[in-house]
C-alpha cells in the first residue's frame, strides 16, 4: 500500500512532538516535511533525541514555506501553529491542493464576528470558514471524510462537548444550567518560556485562569447550540494543575422533569457504543487522567444528584492526545478511508 506523504507545520512544540510520535510509526504515513522557524536546518533527532533511529529521524526541519512543502509531494499537512498564524499558511497549502488539518482555533468557529470577539482580532481568512469541518470524529465522521480543511477541536471543548452533546441533543437537560469545571496539565499552555508556567510556579499549586470567558467557550457554545437547536450559553471554569498532561472535566446541569439515571446512560450508549476512542465507565464511575494519558481515549462516567436534580458528567483525556494530536490523526484516518484506530496506540 502506498503511504500518504504528509507534512507537519510547526513540529517543534508539544503538540507537534505528539504528532511526530504518532506519525513516525503510522503504517500509512510517509513524513516528507517538518517545519519550525526556530529549529530550521536541524535534524529531527537532533531536536528530539527520543526519535533517534526512527525511519525519518534524519529529516531536517525547514522554514514553513508552502512551495517547499508542496515540492516534497505532501498531500496533507497538519498545522500545529498558534491561532492567527495558521490561517495564512492553510490558504497557501489549500491553493496547492494539499489537504489541511488545522489544530489551531482559526477555522473552528462559523462566525467571523465570534472569532473576533474571543480572539481579539479580525478573522484572517473568513472566506475559508464555510468550507471548514469541525473535526470531532465521533460526531462528524461523514463530513470529515469529504473535507479538505479540518478544524480539529480544542482540548477543553473535546472533554466537555462529548459527554454533554447526547444529553443536549435528546433534551435531557436544561442547557441554560450547564457549568463545566476543567483541570489541565501544564503542557496545555504550549512549549514556551513563560514565568507563570515554570516548575516552581506550577508545582504544588492549582489555580483557575481564563475566568469568566476562556476562548474555548466560543466553540463549546457553538457546538452545543447546534445540538440544542437554540443558543446555549454555559459557565466554564478552567484550572491549571501540576501535571505534565491530562484533562479532567466535571460538568453539571439541571435534569429535565422525569429524566432518570437510566436515560442518561442510554443516551451515552446510543451515541458512543461503537466509538473506538470513547470509553463509557457507567454510573458512579469517575474518570482518571492516569488511565488516558499517552492514549487517544476519552473516558466518561456519570452520576445524578437527587438533592439538586442535576446530572454530574465526569470525563478525562490527554490534552495532547484526544485533545490535540491523536484526535487530528483520527480525522486523518477518516479522510483517507483508514480504520480510525490506525497508527493510534490503544493502551
Amino acid at each position: 500500500m502506498e503511504r500518504i506523504k504528509t507534512a507537519i507545520v510547526g513540529a517543534s512544540g508539544y503538540t507537534g512532538m505528539e504528532l511526530l510520535r504518532i506519525l513516525l510509526t503510522h503504517p500509512s504515513v510517509e513524513l516528507t516535511a517538518v517545519t519550525s522557524r526556530a529549529e530550521a536546518g536541524k535534524r529531527l533527532d537532533e531536536v528530539f533525541p527520543r526519535f533517534a533511529k526512527a525511519a525519518s529521524a534524519s529529516l531536517a526541519f525547514s522554514e514553513p514555506d508552502p512551495d517547499h512543502i508542496a515540492s516534497t509531494g505532501a498531500k496533507v499537512a497538519f498545522l500545529a501553529l498558534p491561532h492567527g498564524v495558521a490561517a495564512e499558511i492553510a490558504r497557501a497549502l489549500l491553493e496547492r491542493d494539499i489537504k489541511v488539518i488545522d489544530l489551531s482555533a482559526d477555522f473552528r468557529l462559523h462566525s467571523p464576528a465570534v472569532y473576533e470577539e474571543f480572539y481579539g482580532h479580525p478573522h484572517p481568512a473568513a472566506d475559508l470558514l464555510k468550507g471548514a469541518v469541525y473535526g470531532l470524529p465521533e460526531i462528524r465522521a461523514k463530513e470529515i471524510a469529504a473535507a479538505k480543511l479540518i478544524a480539529s477541536p480544542g482540548c477543553y471543548p473535546t472533554s466537555i462537548i462529548l459527554p454533554l452533546l447526547p444529553l443536549v441533543r435528546e433534551n435531557l437537560i436544561d442547557p441554560t444550567t450547564i457549568v463545566a469545571n476543567s483541570m489541565s496539565g501544564v503542557s496545555g499552555a504550549g512549549r514556551k518560556a513563560d514565568i507563570s508556567y515554570l516548575f516552581c510556579e506550577c508545582n504544588e499549586s492549582a489555580r483557575a485562569y481564563g475566568v469568566p470567558k476562556h476562548r474555548h467557550l466560543s466553540e463549546i457554545e457553538q457546538e452545543l447550540s447546534i445540538a440544542a437547536g437554540e443558543t446555549v450559553t454555559i459557565s466554564f471554569l478552567p484550572h491549571l494543575i501540576p501535571v505534565n498532561s491530562g484533562i479532567v472535566t466535571t460538568t453539571t446541569a439541571k435534569l429535565r422533569e422525569g429524566v432518570t439515571p437510566e436515560k442518561i446512560g442510554q443516551a451515552l450508549e446510543s451515541a458512543y457504543a461503537n466509538a473506538s476512542f470513547v470509553r463509557l465507565l457507567g454510573r458512579g464511575k469517575p474518570a482518571d487522567t492516569k488511565l488516558v494519558t499517552r492514549t487517544n481515549f476519552i473516558d466518561i462516567g456519570y452520576e445524578t444528584d437527587p438533592r439538586t436534580g442535576r446530572v454530574i458528567l465526569m470525563s478525562a483525556e490527554d490534552n495532547l492526545g484526544k485533545g490535540a494530536g491523536g484526535q487530528a490523526v483520527q480525522s486523518f484516518n477518516i479522510m483517507h478511508g483508514l480504520d480510525q484506530t490506525t497508527g493510534l496506540s490503544t493502551w
